[in-house]
């Protein structure tokens, strides 16, 4: 059974038969000799269908074993509904996980108001991931996210007819916001609809018309303009390209969004100070995502353009006095210099330091090898240190890695890190609530 029809199954109806799926999975004695040894690398920023994603959340769990990982962490845009599935999924296939989520939020009032930090699309508008959720925290989350996803889609449907009056002149049909966008979401289900669904649902809409390969390509730059180039150009034209609608997205993304985006507002992108406020109250760990300037992108997903490096002095002790309690980066993003200057910052205040690598493509490998780099081999400690937080945060909030009344309150952030560390490392992943009997507060 190849990896496209593992796909098929594990993404085939609802949560339960996901689930089912994977255990059948797990009896197959062939099927799971045929997985790689577990490396040492981890992965704490996998989004699923939940937001964005070709992966179902037990897909997520399956796939990132089947790439070698030790741990898998599911992050999704304003929603956490993702996170009951990832971790029974964890538990079914013995493999840790931790569950988070990922939104955007407004920096008014704060030292570093009004500028351009995070996020590429907006000023003053910086994206946060919260890790670390305590299972016991998922339905308050929940609750506290659904206005949000309500707001959003408010403007995803004037979004919708904002790109309509685009494509209409174009000889396309008008999109229904409806059928061929929130279809393709999980929004019946606490998930999120994202502009990338919407592209998604262009790119459809295109494929059905114009079918994949040079004709496609020729309607892109000859009637709607746009430059296909390179790599993505040898991607478009190949009609077998198992990845083209992820790849078509992404050109639309990066040239023809900016026609039909509306800028989100206050309602939409909470106050920071609110936002950490909760993550804080609920014992998950509040981080700041950093992006740092890109050059010419390690990635290849950003275009040239400066971001919070020039006041990132500044930045991260607000951060600290914000409270946030980390910041998390993705390693291949950065050079070496620009991550180094944050792992000091960090040092310097306090801040836990968090890796992941964002999943929402079928053409994204699930694997990190720069991790494995001497400068970063501490973020697979802190990985597990994350995962023993989540777990004994839901037994006890006292247990939570940053509670002011935690019996290792009085260690360094470092030390505290070392212990949950080793605990989360020598959990039973079939078992993870047993963690409780390791754990040695005294």
């Amino acid at each position: 059974m190849d990896g496209e029809k593992q796909l098929e199954l594990l993404n085939r109806g609802d949560d339960k038969e996901h689930l089912r799926t994977l255990k059948k999975f797990t009896e197959d004695k062939e099927l799971m000799a045929s997985l790689p040894p577990e490396s040492e690398e981890v992965n704490n920023h996998v989004h699923t269908t939940f937001s964005f994603s070709p992966y179902s959340p037990s897909a997520s769990v399956w796939f990132a074993r089947k790439a070698g990982l030790k741990a898998v962490g599911s992050m999704d845009h304003d929603s956490i509904s993702a996170a009951r599935e990832t971790l029974e999924a964890g538990k079914i296939l013995g493999m840790a996980t931790t569950v988070g989520f990922e939104l955007r939020v407004n920096f008014t009032g704060t030292a570093v108001e009004g500028r351009k930090m995070n996020n590429p699309d907006s000023a003053n508008i910086v994206y946060m991931t919260v890790h670390g959720v305590p299972a016991t925290q998922i339905n308050r989350v929940e609750a506290f996210l659904k206005p949000l996803q309500d707001i959003r889609n408010e403007r995803n449907r004037k979004q919708t007819a904002k790109l309509n009056e685009l494509i209409t002149p174009f000889g396309l049909e008008p999109l229904d916001f409806d059928r061929d966008i929130a279809s393709l979401s999980e929004t019946d289900k606490g998930g999120s609809i994202t502009e990338r669904h919407i592209l998604y649902g262009l790119s459809n809409a295109l494929a059905s018309k114009f079918g994949k390969g040079q004709s496609l390509v020729d309607f892109l730059e000859g009637t709607m303009g746009l430059s296909v180039k390179g790599k993505i150009r040898e991607f478009l034209t190949d009609e077998a390209n198992p990845h083209y609608l992820y790849d078509l997205l992404g050109i639309l993304k990066g040239n023809f969004l900016p026609r039909f985006f509306i800028q989100p507002d206050e309602k939409e992108c909470l106050s920071v100070y609110d936002v950490v406020a909760f993550a804080n109250e609920i014992g998950g760990i509040p981080c700041y995502a950093y992006l740092g300037d890109v050059g010419e992108s390690p990635t290849g997903d950003k275009k040239a353009e400066k971001f919070e490096d020039d006041f990132l002095d500044d930045l991260v002790p607000e951060l600290q006095k914000i409270g946030f309690k980390g910041i998390s980066y993705m390693p291949p993003r950065n050079t070496l210099e620009q991550l180094v200057r944050v792992q000091k910052l960090c040092s310097d205040y306090g801040l836990m330091e968090i890796s992941g690598v964002d999943i929402n493509s079928s053409r994204q490998s699930f694997n990190c090898p720069e991790i494995l780099q001497k400068e970063f081999a501490h973020l697979i400690g802190a990985t597990w240190a994350l995962i023993a937080h989540e777990k004994l945060a839901a037994i006890k909030p006292e247990w939570s890695l940053f509670h002011k009344d935690n019996p290792l309150a009085a260690l360094s952030l470092n030390d505290r890190i070392a212990k949950y560390a080793v605990w989360g490392e020598k959990m039973d992943r079939f078992n993870p609530e047993g963690i409780a009997d390791l754990a040695d507060f005294g």
